[in-house]
């Protein structure tokens, strides 16, 4: 259990949500954790599958049409680095939203406090997962899952003889004096799905899977287990409070940030964001 246990915490295993109205969540928790003093930890899905941009991320990477065809949306996150497809299956999620006055400042110093339950929820699961103890070198920059493997936020596990494989990408941004801390987590490969969303033909399916790696590959656990693993790591880390979803106001609230933000065809290709709605 962290230091961060004296404080309030809820743990929201949240419902599948498509990417836009995810993203717009983090900003209210973040919200309520300085207006109302709650600090709060979840995991949550993606419907339907979800190309979630980097911020800085060029949209002419994106396969518009591949997307289109098979019914994956896209969005743009707050945090940098490249784009990560989040099947509505294979692909697991998690936030931690705390203010940043009670986190350390030092980044690194501050993602192996937040990674402290995601390692613990792999080690519950059977993965013998730990941080990179060595970059490797990008194989298709604009994919997170293929760039440079980075030994500050990237979670891999140890491939024998072979080059470590990525199993889990994670990303902090402040806002509002909030650390907002968000990853990705394999629990399945779809590689053609991976590399579908991007304008590329230069990456095969064999080359995605030896640098990306799976808990199922690694365990064989169920979807359930791992998501259960990983909420009560989550949980336990800082004795939050189960709650039955979100407070009232947070997701109505929630959908008028994705509208105007997160879903806004603005945001997505330029990064900027539509004027909010005068009160009527």
């Amino acid at each position: 259990m962290t230091a961060l246990a004296d404080r309030q915490w809820r743990l929201i295993v949240d419902d599948p949500r498509d990417g836009p109205t995810q993203m717009a969540l983090e900003e209210i928790a973040a919200r309520t954790a300085l207006e109302d003093d709650i600090r709060t930890v979840r995991v949550y899905d993606w419907e339907p599958s979800t190309l979630s941009l980097g911020y800085r991320q060029n949209p002419d990477t994106v396969d518009w049409k591949f997307c289109e065809e098979n019914d994956i949306g896209v969005t743009r996150r707050q945090t940098g680095g490249g784009g990560i497809y989040h099947d509505a299956v294979a692909d697991i999620s998690y936030t931690i939203v705390a203010p940043a006055c009670e986190v350390p400042g030092d980044l690194m110093e501050c993602y192996a406090l937040f990674c402290e339950p995601v390692l613990d929820a792999f080690s519950r699961m059977g993965v013998d997962a730990q941080f990179a103890d060595e970059t490797q070198d990008a194989i298709y920059h604009p994919s997170c899952y293929l760039r440079d493997i980075n030994p500050a936020h990237d979670i891999v596990v140890p491939n024998e003889g072979r080059p470590a494989q990525k199993l889990s990408g994670n990303a902090q941004y402040r806002q509002r004096d909030v650390v907002i801390q968000h990853g990705s987590i394999s629990f399945d490969r779809e590689p053609a799905a991976h590399l579908g969303v991007f304008t590329t033909d230069s990456v095969s399916t064999e080359t995605f899977t030896d640098r990306v790696t799976s808990i199922r590959e690694q365990t064989g656990i169920s979807r359930e287990r791992a998501v259960s693993d990983l909420a009560s790591a989550l949980e336990d880390w800082c004795d939050a409070d189960p709650v039955d979803g979100w407070r009232h106001g947070e997701l109505e609230a929630a959908r008028e940030l994705a509208a105007r933000k997160f879903g806004a065809d603005s945001w997505i290709r330029n990064r900027e964001v539509l004027e909010e709605a005068a009160d009527r």
